[in-house]
């Protein structure tokens, strides 16, 4: 049998981590020449290797037909003569040692995609594909357990591809989040600065920061406006802290308890999940005698009353109560939005910033809704938004009464 030789093309350190790692998803955000193309095709193309016997099935998915062959070529052009067998109809290359089959195919038409078995996929541009042919996708990879590289250039807010990013940056379990861009190739001597600089002075600014250096434009829909959200990121303050806000979960969604202090700086951000006892417990722990502001709504009604169990009588305890409804949370959201865009509070870069910046609202018939999108997580923002209504109140928050 005739041996090969196989040399990983020359990877820099974050493409290697964003493709060569262990989670079985890995959401990739990249900007246009930071290299995602090549890092895929290497982690594809090992991938059959690894794991490849006769007829197993390893997929490149991309948006169109044009941009699948586009790597189905590279890929044909940079193997050693003899290694893979090619077939231009159909977009297959055959490795001739183990029989594994790469095959390269649209997404234009989701339902193609059911029926096989698949070892290892690629979502290519994922950010212009239909989420239909994700779930279809993944649909093929049931049997086999195998992983998954979803990469794409950042393309607004409202897509399946940036929100399904946004939850894997939070720390989906088994999915992981990286960011690559053309200030990251520039570093590494692979993209010349003056072409990037060059892209700067043609393109319009929306245009360039999503091609270039990964940052979504604005969709619009969101009520604490993204440059505020940004403006207002710092470290955590070591100050103590005057107010907590706490926002109650079990299992699916998080507990998540923030600590402000007297200059509304983030001093505290605990995000966990454990049994309600647990959870009382932590919470006591914690907050102490601090106000304490927590989300009463539904089974949040009994924790609360434990809590305040301590003290006797409710109107005296630190741990005060409150209860979401739709007038409620729209005073909530408007008392953060304000706070944000004055610059009166402060928060640490990571999940709590991308809550913020997913957040939505609309307008209905009786009055503004407040929203995650829907599969998204709102715990960091509601506890924020109590904490901060902790800190500018004082005393027992006001029941509000709606008139159905």
């Amino acid at each position: 049998m005739k041996e090969y030789t196989y040399q990983r093309p020359k990877l820099y350190a974050k493409q290697s981590q964003a493709f060569f790692n262990d989670s079985r998803y890995s959401w990739i955000e990249g900007s246009t020449k930071s290299g995602k193309t090549v890092s895929c095709m290497a982690w594809l193309f090992e991938q059959s290797l690894i794991k490849g016997k006769h007829g197993r099935e390893f997929w490149w998915v991309a948006p169109a037909t044009g941009t699948a062959k586009i790597a189905y070529g590279r890929i044909k052009r940079g193997a050693p003569a003899g290694l893979l067998r090619s077939n231009d109809t159909d977009s297959t290359l055959t490795n001739t040692l183990n029989g594994a089959v790469m095959r390269f195919k649209t997404g234009e038409k989701p339902d193609l995609l059911y029926g096989e078995d698949v070892w290892a996929a690629v979502l290519d541009e994922a950010s212009r594909v239909r989420q239909e042919a994700f779930y279809a996708l993944r649909s093929t990879l049931t049997a086999t357990q195998g992983p998954i590289r979803l990469i794409g250039n950042v393309k607004g807010r409202g897509n399946w591809f940036y929100k399904g990013s946004r939850k894997a940056e939070a720390g989906e379990p088994g999915h992981s989040y990286h960011k690559i861009t053309a200030l990251d190739a520039v570093a590494a001597g692979v993209f010349p600065q003056a072409e990037l600089d060059d892209a700067r002075r043609t393109l319009p600014e929306n245009v360039f920061r999503e091609l270039y250096l990964c940052e979504p434009s604005d969709d619009g829909g969101n009520p604490f406006g993204i440059r505020h959200i940004g403006n207002q990121v710092a470290p955590l303050s070591t100050m103590p802290p005057v107010a907590y806000g706490v926002d109650l979960a079990k299992s699916v969604d998080w507990t998540v308890i923030t600590g402000l202090d007297a200059a509304g700086r983030t001093c505290l951000h605990e995000r966990f999940q454990k049994p309600w006892r647990d959870t009382i417990r932590h919470v006591r722990l914690i907050c102490g005698n601090v106000p304490t502001l927590i989300d009463s709504t539904g089974v949040g009604d009994p924790i609360v009353e434990e809590l305040q169990a301590d003290t006797g009588r409710a109107e005296f305890s630190n741990f005060q109560g409150y209860k979401f409804s739709s007038a409620s949370k729209q005073m909530l959201m408007e008392g953060l939005a304000v706070a944000i865009q004055q610059s009166e509070i402060y928060y640490p870069a990571g999940v709590i910033v991308s809550e913020l910046e997913c957040f939505e609202y609309e307008y209905t018939r009786t009055g503004v809704r407040y929203s995650a999108p829907e599969g998204m997580h709102d715990d960091c923002v509601m506890s924020l938004a109590l904490a901060n209504r902790a800190r500018t109140t004082r005393g027992p928050e006001p029941q509000v009464i709606v008139l159905e």
